[in-house]
């Protein structure tokens, strides 16, 4: 029980990392969209949102894996291709389809890729917890 605490602050600080990883991406998105399709453009947004949350979660969120850089960014990447997968079916259904039926068009990429990137949270955290991060069992 006394890991709870500890799990807790661990999730709230992938939340805030995550959350500035996500910011990147979209940002990113909107860059790439000036000279790639949207679909093509989340794809690309999502490689710069990966690397900026692989180098903000082992510096601040898993800080006690006991594996090195390279095997854990090969296992991150991995990990990541589940998500990848969700934020682009997400984020082109809901841009493709899910908005114009519901007669969303302003802003109608934000509003789907911002939720495509939201998504993966959860099924990440556990991913990077257990398979790009392991800690050592003490």
């Amino acid at each position: 029980m006394s890991q709870a605490p500890g799990n807790r602050r661990q999730f709230v600080m992938f939340l805030l990392t995550g959350g500035l990883a996500a910011m990147v991406n979209v940002i990113s998105r909107i860059g790439f969209s000036r000279f790639l399709s949207f679909e093509l453009a989340v794809l690309a947004a999502y490689g710069i949102g990966m690397v900026t949350a692989y180098v903000l979660a082992r510096q601040f969120v898993f800080r006690s894996s006991t594996i090195t850089v390279r095997r854990s960014f090969a296992a991150f990447a991995l990990v990541n291709l589940f998500a990848v997968l969700q934020t682009w079916i997400v984020s082109v259904g809901m841009r493709n389809w899910l908005l114009p039926l519901l007669g969303i068009v302003v802003l109608k990429d934000l509003i789907a890729h911002t939720t495509g990137v939201l998504v993966p949270v959860v099924s990440s955290y556990f991913g990077h917890k257990h398979i790009s991060f392991q800690e050592s069992r003490r």
